[in-house]
This record gives structure tokens, C-alpha cells and sequence, in this order.
């Protein structure tokens, strides 16, 4: 199965290029974008060896459709799809903060549990609580948006104290979150899935924030199965979930969590398998359809010839 790890593209009336730990991000006149999604993966915010195949459609149509249903809460960048892996649209300033929220406890939260905190980037977190048990009301844990390296919880008063977002815009930023949250979840128990946290990241055009980047995808997000949920909990026993956090468990187990210095051990051919078998999984879980693998020779060449006649052919707004 072929993986598509990076793109080198020269597209007509590009002025930048951006490669980030998953997406390839092609500027155009400095007013639009072209998103490829490619199978790179990344864990610990770290870029691992090996690509997942189909893992890039399945993250840009997961996302496409999440923005379609959610634009009437707040608009996002999104103008069109010209491939299965690539998304085109507003260029957008990004704001310096990822909007982390979380329904339940578990992964990053449930470690720092673990430790004895009670609280999780100035939000407090209840004592007695278990793994997997639902916050009495969804809390927002924003992080810091590296270029490199790893991203940092930071608090509400520390984001504004840094002047990183100002307080009405950080508002904003909150009030979209959880309306964002509360639609996904309700999308999500439609299809037997409890969305259980996620991360939002916003931007600026002409002074109007816009929801950019992906939403909902497995990237991005953790499922559990609604089926058994109750149960598993009451037992004390790991939710079935479908999400990247066993990619991250895989890991740990290999001795690997990211450290510096730390080289990622290689993923063998089954696990990389089963590794996007877990991707449609979700896909077609989430999106209730059949998920149809778009072939996959010469992935470079068809997504470049897919961008450039997108281009030539389809005038953006403005353009």
C-alpha cells in the first residue's frame, strides 16, 4: 500500500509553502490555500517514520464534512475539495492557541490525574474521579501552537496575560468551542459514538475569525463505542475507542513517549495495517457511509495535476 510522506509542488500563483507535521499548506496570492492531507502521522508531536495508507482522505473527508455541518456556528475557511486529500481556502492569520476541550477523563488529562493534579491548565478537575468518567460540564484546556517541538497546556488568564489572543476574541474562541463540541457530539451519539475530546484552531481574515484546519477527525478528536460504555466504566475496564491514543499506547509500550533524543521505533507492516483499517473504521463509523479507497498510484502526480486544474479552471472568490 503506497503512503504519501510529502509534497514538492510548484502551483500556479504560489507565494509560500508550509509543511507542518501532517499537512502540506500551499499559498495562494497570499489569499487562499491549498491543504494537502497527507499520510504522514504524528504522536507525542512527533512525526513518526512511516505513512498510514488512506490516512490523508480519510482526515480530509471527515473534516470536509464536519465543516459542511457545522458552518452555521461559526464560518470556517473551507471553499472546495479538488482531491480526496486536499482542501482549498481562506488564508487565514491562525491564532498562537489550539482550543483543547474535553468531555471525559482520560489520555493527557487522566496522566496528569494520575500525578495528583487537580486541576489542568487553571481549569480544576473534581476529586474521585475514574478513567473515562464524564466531567460534570466539558472544560476547555487550550495549549500553546508550536511550529516545533511540543505543545504546552496554558491557561485562560496566561494566554491574555501573554497577549497571545485578546479577551473578546478569546470569548469568542471559547463560546465557538462548545457550541463546536456540542454539535459534534450529538452528530457523534447518532452514530453510536461518544465524542469524547478534540481541538479546534481558529484564525483571522479581515478581522473575522474562521474555524480552520481539521474538525472531528481522528487526529484531532477521541471516540469511545456509546455501546457497553456505562459498563466498561462501572468495571473499571478501557473503553473500545476509536481514536489515535493506541498509536500512542503502541508506542509507550516500545519504551517511546517523545523525549528528546527518544528515535521512534519502526512500525512494522502489520501495524501500519491495522493502523489505517482503525482510520476507515472511523470513517465510515462516524460518517455512517462506505468509505471508497481512491486509487493510489502516483499519488503526487494525480493530487498536483487534481490542484493545478482546480486552479486554472475554478476561480476562487476574488481571484
Amino acid at each position: 500500500m503506497q503512503a504519501l510522506i510529502e509534497t514538492r509542488f510548484a502551483l500556479p500563483g504560489q507565494t509560500a509553502y508550509y509543511k507542518g507535521k501532517i499537512r502540506d499548506v500551499y499559498t495562494i496570492e497570499n489569499q487562499w490555500m491549498l491543504m494537502v492531507v497527507t499520510d504522514r502521522i504524528s504522536a507525542f508531536d512527533v512525526v513518526l517514520p512511516r505513512g498510514i495508507p488512506y490516512k490523508g482522505q480519510v482526515l480530509n473527508q471527515i473534516a470536509a464534512k464536519f465543516l459542511d455541518a457545522t458552518a452555521d456556528i461559526v464560518p470556517n475557511w473551507k471553499i472546495a475539495t479538488p482531491d480526496p486529500m486536499v482542501t482549498a481556502g481562506t488564508f487565514c492569520e491562525p491564532f498562537k492557541v489550539e482550543m483543547v476541550i474535553r468531555g471525559y477523563l482520560c489520555g493527557h488529562a487522566w496522566r496528569e490525574y494520575k500525578k495528583g493534579k487537580r486541576s489542568l491548565c487553571g481549569v480544576p478537575m473534581p476529586d474521585g474521579m475514574s478513567e473515562n468518567q464524564a466531567f460534570p460540564e466539558p472544560i476547555i484546556t487550550p495549549t500553546t501552537k508550536a511550529a516545533i517541538g511540543h505543545d504546552e497546556d496554558i491557561s485562560r488568564e496566561e494566554i491574555l496575560k501573554q497577549g497571545l489572543v485578546n479577551i473578546r476574541d478569546y470569548e469568542a474562541l471559547e463560546h465557538y468551542t462548545r457550541a463546536l463540541f456540542e454539535r459534534g457530539s450529538k452528530m457523534a451519539r447518532q452514530k453510536g459514538l461518544i465524542l469524547v475530546d478534540t481541538k479546534y484552531e481558529f484564525g483571522k481574515a479581515n478581522g473575522k475569525i474562521y474555524l480552520i484546519d481539521e474538525i472531528h477527525t481522528p487526529d484531532s478528536s477521541r471516540y469511545f463505542y456509546l455501546d457497553g460504555y456505562e459498563q466498561r466504566l462501572a468495571k473499571g475496564e478501557p473503553q473500545r475507542q476509536l481514536s489515535k491514543e493506541f498509536v500512542r499506547e503502541w508506542l509507550m509500550e516500545q519504551g517511546f513517549t517523545g523525549q528528546e533524543n527518544q528515535a521512534a521505533p519502526p512500525m512494522p507492516d502489520h501495524f501500519i495495517e491495522q493502523v489505517s483499517n482503525r482510520y476507515i473504521e472511523l470513517f465510515e463509523q462516524i460518517t455512517g457511509e462506505k468509505f471508497i479507497k481512491t486509487p493510489a498510484d502516483d499519488l503526487h502526480l494525480r493530487i498536483e495535476n487534481n490542484c493545478i486544474r482546480f486552479l486554472e479552471g475554478r476561480s476562487m472568490p476574488g481571484m
